[in-house]
């Protein structure tokens, strides 16, 4: 399976839009999608807020939604497409659904785990994904900033 430029742009639109939806409804502007053979089978955006659980992240969504989809908790040749870098908990998640490739937009100072504040997945695991980050990194780095400039 190779990266495409194209491709990842067209789907990293999805993500970008689920996460429109969840500024609308408040939460932190986060959308994921899962990706088997060029065909969506996962979204996933973020829900804490509305839903009360710490675990509502965009990628655990989306990868919750896979398994069914796929019915399969192994992810194997999928590929992930997250607005934003992935935290400890969803990085936790990629590897053991054994996603192959994680493609992000824009990074995370704070709690990135892909990279920007600690690297997940250069530890001894029994998985390694393929990371690309900066796939349509302005149009997701502005959702956030917007988000949390409206916010104060």
């Amino acid at each position: 399976m190779k990266i495409s430029d194209d491709m990842d742009e067209y789907f990293m639109k999805d993500a970008i839009e689920l996460a429109k939806i969840s500024e609308i409804e408040g939460e932190v502007p986060v959308g994921s999608v899962i990706v088997k053979d060029n065909k969506i089978v996962g979204k996933g955006r973020n829900r804490r807020e509305k839903l009360k659980n710490a675990l509502f992240h965009a990628e655990i969504l989306a990868i919750n939604d896979a398994c069914q989809s796929l019915n399969s908790w192994r992810l194997i040749d999928c590929k992930i497409y997250t607005t934003l870098e992935p935290c400890c908990m969803c990085a936790g998640a990629i590897v053991n659904s054994r996603i192959k490739y994680i493609i992000f937009g824009t990074q995370d100072f704070r709690f990135g785990a892909a990279g920007s504040c600690i690297n997940i997945f250069e530890k001894s695991l029994n998985h390694k994904p393929k990371i690309k980050s900066g796939v349509l990194k302005n149009e997701c780095s502005i959702l956030l900033t917007n988000f949390f400039k409206n916010k104060r």
